[in-house]
């Protein structure tokens, strides 16, 4: 029998229920998290504002005290970036990604024996607690702490650094002393990982979970094989994947207006087969002077806009001419907004 074929707008429906955009939800941080697939957080207060508009009631403490009790964390991951997980997700993405060490240190041009010296005794200088980035730096050398190092020893973003009061994450950690020992082998986190992605962005095809991951569709591949997976296509008759029983809600689904920070992984070019970001608007939201993205606004599903934060207000800048309901829609939830920054 031939596979169901979805429509972009179900696609897209199905991206926005299973990353909680099409109603808040009411769930601890950590398990949204785990639904979500994490969250990128190279810049604090996007990880806030991502789960603000995911969250029903959520507050700015909440986050910062869950980091603070280590149930969630943040760690270089995905795709060598910043990203927001709970405490159970972080060792198997980790170990999953240790795949990469050949590649990054043919990138870096520097032999592995190189990295691995060196995480050596960067772990060896952070065995008595938590260090600044400036003092791993000045004790060890830039030959020591180099870029690519943090797949040789997985290391923990741990506040105060990285929260809404002090942005910058720069205080590290070693993650089996602030995480625990870790607790899957590289095949079991690769296969957490590709589950993890299609619970939070599926369906979608191998190579767009791949390029999620940061990972070589081939490496990837064995683990797809292992799990039960539906087929669907999209409209060009490509294969997607998806697990069973993960939302697929009707094209008609309501979308309400919801806003985006920077780096919003829906956002990304893993995510294109749902249409969440029209391509004509790709070039204002993501180009060389502003490669992390720009604050966004959601309207029936798709980017309609940017925004910002200017003296205590949200100011709407929209791509185009808005519906006289859906500015009304928005101007409530930009209030909503404008208080949570206060």
């Amino acid at each position: 029998m031939a596979a169901r074929t979805l429509t972009q707008r179900e696609l897209n429906r199905a991206l926005l229920a299973r990353q909680l955009l099409l109603e808040r939800a009411k769930t601890p941080i950590p398990k949204a998290l785990e639904r979500m697939a994490g969250v990128q957080a190279q810049y604090a207060p996007a990880m806030y504002i991502g789960l603000w508009s995911r969250l029903a009631g959520f507050e700015r403490e909440q986050l910062t005290r869950a980091l603070e009790r280590g149930s969630i964390v943040q760690g270089t991951l995905m795709r060598t970036t910043i990203h927001l997980v709970s405490k159970g997700d972080y060792w198997p993405f980790a170990v999953a990604l240790r795949g990469r060490r050949s590649e990054r240190a043919r990138v870096y041009k520097h032999p592995e024996r190189e990295f691995r010296r060196a995480a050596a005794r960067i772990r060896k200088f952070l065995t008595d607690g938590p260090r600044t980035a400036t003092e791993i730096a000045d004790a060890l050398g830039s030959e020591v702490w180099r870029p690519g190092v943090g797949l040789w020893v997985e290391l923990v973003r741990v506040p105060p650094s990285g929260t809404w009061e002090r942005r910058r994450a720069d205080l590290y950690a070693l993650a089996e002393d602030w995480v625990g020992p870790e607790n899957a082998s590289e095949g079991e986190g690769v296969e957490h990982l590709a589950r993890r992605y299609l619970q939070g962005f599926g369906p979608a095809a191998a190579k767009d979970i791949a390029n999620w991951i940061g990972l070589k569709p081939t490496v990837i591949r064995p683990a797809l094989e292992r799990l039960d997976l539906r087929r669907f296509q999209d409209e060009h008759g490509k294969e997607l994947l998806d697990l069973p029983r993960a939302p697929l809600p009707d094209s008609e689904t309501p979308a309400p207006p919801r806003f985006l920070p920077v780096w919003d992984a829906t956002l990304l070019v893993h995510a294109r087969r749902t249409g969440v970001l029209p391509e004509q608007y790709r070039p204002r939201v993501f180009n060389v002077k502003t490669p992390h993205s720009v604050n966004t606004f959601l309207v029936d599903g798709q980017v309609a806009g940017t925004w910002r934060c200017e003296k205590g207000r949200i100011e709407l800048e929209p791509f185009g001419r808005l519906a006289k309901q859906a500015r009304a829609e928005l101007n409530e939830e930009a209030e909503r907004l404008a208080a949570f920054h206060a």
